[in-house]
């Protein structure tokens, strides 16, 4: 049986900007890959209505995560909702339970973003309370006792909110999965006008490629790489597990 990689980010788009070279090279090991965007790019628009943005960035969403052979998981949250309230938690842990997890991948706890933020509260406490027999979930779904190992990954921009480095624990080469990435990234078309005009960015695209390239520099060894941070292992697994790393080192 397939080892299962979780993928949990914030918006449409998060995943392939920080995580999907990861997820590629966890899948060419032999693991299946799950995609899960917390909340569902409602507000990625500045001439769209809610419904019709909606609708067109869960089809963008649906679309990359087929491009790479990822089970896509619906969102539970419009944007600038994401609390860490009970209803999502409820919602967040039947989907943790439902996919059981053996590796974690989602935001940094503190980021530029309060959603991504509190997306990531969401699962890593989803993924703590999967073995709780009296936690209720929506919908209801027995509990697990699978290990599973949280990582992080360092922040978009590479520091805090309060502008200070992350330090990393595992740098991933995704120098063969750029193109890949890249292509995933593009899936999410209606993103290209909407970044232009809130951010500045010039071509979300390259700014992803450049983002990769910055932290493979980092790393001091790889053209392109996505960093991460383990999560401290109680309550999820032994001290000593760290897949992520014996992955980076293949």
């Amino acid at each position: 049986m397939s080892k299962v990689v979780f993928a949990v980010g914030c918006h449409p788009d998060d995943i392939e900007f920080m995580m999907s070279g990861t997820l590629m090279r966890l899948k060419e090991r032999g693991y299946e890959i799950h995609y899960m965007n917390v909340a569902n790019g409602s507000c990625g628009t500045d001439s769209l209505d809610v419904d019709e943005i909606v609708s067109i960035r869960r089809r963008e969403s649906i679309e990359a995560a087929e491009l790479v052979g990822a089970v896509y998981h619906e969102s539970i949250a419009y944007d600038l909702e994401v609390f860490y309230d009970i209803e999502l938690l409820a919602k967040m842990g039947a989907v943790m339970r439902e996919v059981a997890p053996d590796i974690l991948l989602t935001h940094y706890p503190f980021e530029y973003m309060e959603d991504h933020s509190n997306a990531c509260r969401l699962a890593v406490s989803a993924a703590f309370s999967r073995g709780m027999r009296n936690f209720p979930t929506i919908p209801p779904l027995p509990p697990i006792t699978k290990p599973v190992v949280l990582y992080h990954t360092i922040p978009y921009g590479l520091s805090t909110p309060l502008r200070k480095p992350v330090e990393v624990d595992v740098y991933v080469d995704v120098s063969t999965f750029i193109q890949r990435k890249r292509e995933m990234l593009s899936k999410h078309k209606s993103q290209k006008e909407w970044l232009d005009v809130s951010q500045g960015l010039d071509s979300y695209l390259n700014t992803m490629v450049e983002q990769c390239a910055r932290i493979g520099e980092l790393s001091g060894k790889h053209d392109y790489a996505e960093g991460w941070v383990r999560h401290l292992h109680q309550g999820y697994c032994d001290a000593d597990d760290d897949p992520l790393s014996k992955v980076a080192r293949l």
